[in-house]
């Protein structure tokens, strides 16, 4: 099967499911064509000896599934990344949108953002994205589909997190959801 890659594309779905691995397949398909070059834009930062080996992990798997895919971390200035680093021959795959939204709104250090703040930034990084020169792959945790959360400051993730989703679909021209490590077309070419 070739691999398509998208303008924009969302690729979500549950912890595990295969959303690395699947943004890695479109780098991968992206570096085999003459001239081009992917960066990955890292959210997770690692507050703990768990994170630190989740991430180390992570670079192991990406190098062996996409070598020659750079790394950028980004953990809140993502807007900011996408606009700096945006050119037609660079594929910027964002891994992911989750962590970025957890950065924000549920910080280890510091205030969260009020929703005046974090809606500008959720403009921001729409914003970046509808001008982007170049392809973008967003990863981000579908969570939304399980009972609904008892605290408020969960509630409020959980809400931010649909509203995230929902803008950056709308954005995009392909939505992907991982089901089992398998591909299920939401949006746009198969």
């Amino acid at each position: 099967m070739t691999t398509v890659v998208s303008s924009v594309e969302l690729i979500l779905g549950g912890q595990r499911s295969g959303k690395s691995r699947c943004a890695e397949e479109r780098a991968r398909a992206w570096l085999a064509q003459p001239g081009h070059e992917a960066v990955l834009l890292a959210t997770a930062q690692a507050h703990d000896a768990e994170m630190r080996e989740r991430i180390a992990r992570h670079r192991v798997d990406r190098a062996a599934r996409a070598p020659g895919v750079s790394t950028e971390e980004v953990p809140c200035a993502l807007p900011e990344a996408l606009r700096r680093l945006g050119a037609p021959h660079r594929l910027l795959v964002v891994d992911c949108l989750t962590l970025w939204l957890t950065n924000l709104l549920m910080p280890m250090h510091g205030a969260p953002l009020d929703d005046g703040a974090w809606e500008a930034r959720l403009q921001a990084l729409c914003d970046a994205l509808s001008i982007a020169p170049g392809p973008v792959v967003l990863v981000s945790n579908e969570i939304g589909l399980g009972v609904s959360p008892l605290s408020p400051e969960a509630r409020r993730f959980v809400d931010a997190l649909g509203q995230l989703h929902q803008a950056v679909a709308r954005i995009a021209s392909r939505v992907t959801l991982m089901v089992a490590g398998l591909e299920v077309n939401v949006k746009g070419p198969a």
